[in-house]
């Protein structure tokens, strides 16, 4: 009988848990992404709900008369925060796990104080007020501005989240590389230099990007380009893709291609729209394209450019976040191309083919087989951060790898950076 009652205390317990737990959730949980306004804030519009427990009507009426309004706004602003959290297809709360570890912290996040911290701004006017159950609740809709970056150190410093800093000192910040789209034959450096449009973009990203810790690489020489098209004439058959080599020649791990264009809208104004997607480096992998638009006016180009661009590369950065985060779990990824010359015979190569093979599998946690020819060897590795975190050190290894199995030919550096190994072989 006693385990009777102690059984019941317990379940009373945990559904007083549970109760106070998701009651300091948002009633409405109703809300949308309007624009990113900056590399912090984004424009939320949100409804909140409020509901009267008063048993008669009367009462109920009266106090939704008296107080209804200002508990709607506040249960909007929660859903405006829970948004951001959860919401939408990029949110600051992505995977299961995340999810389990924020769940005690509930009240710390959603407390009156906390949610005041994270509304930075919020619009005089309500857009819509709506009286439900017969005039014993009622729903409102305003909009707010919520600060992600102070949201965003708030989820690091309870471990909810990966802090930067932290990833940072594991494997290095990523290395990221802006540059227009372009067609096939056009340079993206030219166009950076003769379209302000094109660099007005550029820079916005640039300065989104360094706001939020990111380490950019700005490409500033054509010879980069040049000089890795001849390097890599062994990559045959190939259509030629200059954002994807000049990304590759500067060693950076995610680029950025964006493109846009003028829209006509109502009333004589027009609005800008670009495309931003996010490529890792070392295989051309889309990691995500969003576009963002701007709101319609007359004039102001640059100003609708970078309204469009922010939009835009909000909802990108949450995919290279992720990407980061894998690779931090995988290791760190190099590409690794070997030209080998033709005086070899058959024979020779295929010893070559098998000790390079033998080589990254020792080094590697996983690798990827691209091309095996007679000429050309072309892999992917992904090696502990902690053993191998620069190309140098890769590089050593299998040369000393290479020099061991005397195979009768020597290995040589062509480039080597922080994502690309490029080595040849010939014969002694």
């Amino acid at each position: 009988m006693k385990s009777l009652h102690k059984l019941a205390a317990f379940l009373l317990i945990f559904l007083f848990v549970i109760t106070s737990l998701y009651s300091q959730y948002p009633e409405s949980k109703e809300a949308t992404l309007i624009e990113s306004v900056s590399s912090a804030e984004v424009l939320i519009e949100a409804t909140g709900i409020y509901k009267s427990k008063e048993k008669s009507e009367r009462k109920a009426r009266k106090q939704v008369e008296e107080k209804g309004v200002s508990n709607a706004i506040k249960d909007a602003k929660k859903s405006a925060v829970y948004f951001v959290l959860f919401g939408g297809t990029d949110p600051l709360i992505s995977t299961t796990e995340e999810r389990q570890i924020f769940e005690p912290h509930v009240a710390f996040f959603f407390n009156t104080d906390n949610i005041s911290r994270y509304i930075s701004w919020e619009e005089i006017t309500i857009r819509k007020k709506v009286k439900t159950d017969g005039g014993k609740g009622i729903k409102v809709t305003k909009r707010f501005k919520v600060n992600k970056e102070i949201l965003s150190k708030d989820l690091e410093s309870y471990n909810i989240l990966a802090a930067r800093a932290d990833l940072a000192d594991a494997i290095g910040n990523p290395f990221i590389m802006v540059i227009p789209a372009t067609g096939k034959g056009e340079n993206p450096i030219e166009l950076l230099q003769t379209d302000p449009k094109v660099r007005h973009a550029a820079s916005v990203v640039e300065s989104y990007l360094t706001a939020r810790k990111y380490d950019v690489v700005v490409p500033e020489q054509q010879a980069n380009l040049e000089d890795l098209a001849k390097a890599q004439q062994s990559l045959a058959d190939q259509e030629e893709d200059y954002a994807y080599q000049l990304a590759l020649s500067i060693g950076s791990d995610v680029y950025i291609t964006f493109a846009g264009a003028v829209e006509k809208s109502g009333y004589g104004t027009e609005k800008y729209s670009l495309i931003a997607r996010a490529y890792e480096t070392t295989t051309a992998r889309l990691l995500g394209t969003e576009t963002g638009y701007s709101q319609a006016r007359q004039g102001e180009i640059m100003v609708s450019i970078e309204e469009a661009m922010n939009d835009a590369i909000d909802k990108v950065l949450s995919r290279i976040n992720n990407y980061w985060k894998d690779d931090l779990k995988r290791g760190i990824q190099y590409k690794l191309i070997v030209s080998i010359t033709t005086d070899l015979d058959e024979d020779e190569v295929e010893e070559i083919q098998f000790a390079f093979a033998d080589a990254v599998e020792e080094i590697s946690k996983n690798y990827k087989e691209n091309i095996v020819t007679n000429q050309t060897l072309d892999y992917l590795l992904w090696c502990d951060h902690d053993k191998y975190d620069k190309s140098s050190k890769v590089y050593r290894y299998i040369k000393k790898a290479f020099t061991d199995a005397e195979l009768g030919a020597s290995l040589r550096s062509i480039n080597i950076n922080r994502k690309m190994i490029l080595l040849k072989i010939e014969s002694e």
